[in-house]
């Protein structure tokens, strides 16, 4: 089974960016985090108060185990879904993993304003998204089989390089037309 695996920082373009990849391939789009918040009935900010930042991974964990069995999908995972080893290994094992790098200024410049971001919610959100960044950024890259540079540019570019790059692969994605 295959599928196209979105990863990235949050306010990388992983939903803009997969909604459009979908809608171009005729296939269907799933947010990790909103099948979370469609599973439980609440907020992601809320998940992180009851349970903390280790029961919303696992929920994370076990959402993105069932998007990726399905075939001819398009997946945009939370920013701290390549965290666990096990779903580093369950993306690699099961779909084309593309990482969507935007530099930590422009992150921090599109979740400023954000309250539903649970991790940025601490005295310098600025820095913290440059610590996750440094953190995070070489999981992205174990796991990505693509890495398309972001920021400035237009989402609609950044879908066409994707679909270049996929196209070229090794790996098949099924859903070409």
């Amino acid at each position: 089974m295959s599928c196209l695996i979105l990863i990235g920082m949050m306010g990388a373009g992983k939903t803009t960016v997969g909604k459009e990849l979908a809608r171009r391939r005729g296939v269907r789009f799933a947010d990790v985090d909103q099948e979370i918040i469609a599973r439980t009935g609440v907020s992601i900010p809320t998940i992180f108060e009851i349970e903390g930042e280790a029961g919303f991974r696992k929920r994370e964990s076990q959402a993105l185990n069932d998007l990726t069995r399905e075939s001819g999908i398009v997946i945009a995972t939370g920013g701290g879904a390549v965290l666990d080893p096990g779903n580093r290994e369950l993306m690699a094992g099961r779909g084309v993993v593309v990482y969507l790098n935007v530099p930590p200024q422009i992150l921090w410049e599109r979740t400023r304003t954000d309250r539903n971001r649970p991790l940025l919610q601490v005295e310098n959100p600025r820095a913290r998204i440059e610590e996750l960044y440094r953190a995070r950024d070489p999981l992205y890259r174990e796991v990505a089989d693509i890495v398309i540079d972001g920021g400035r540019g237009n989402p609609g570019t950044m879908v066409r390089q994707i679909e270049k790059v996929v196209q070229n692969l090794d790996k098949k994605f099924p859903c070409e037309p």
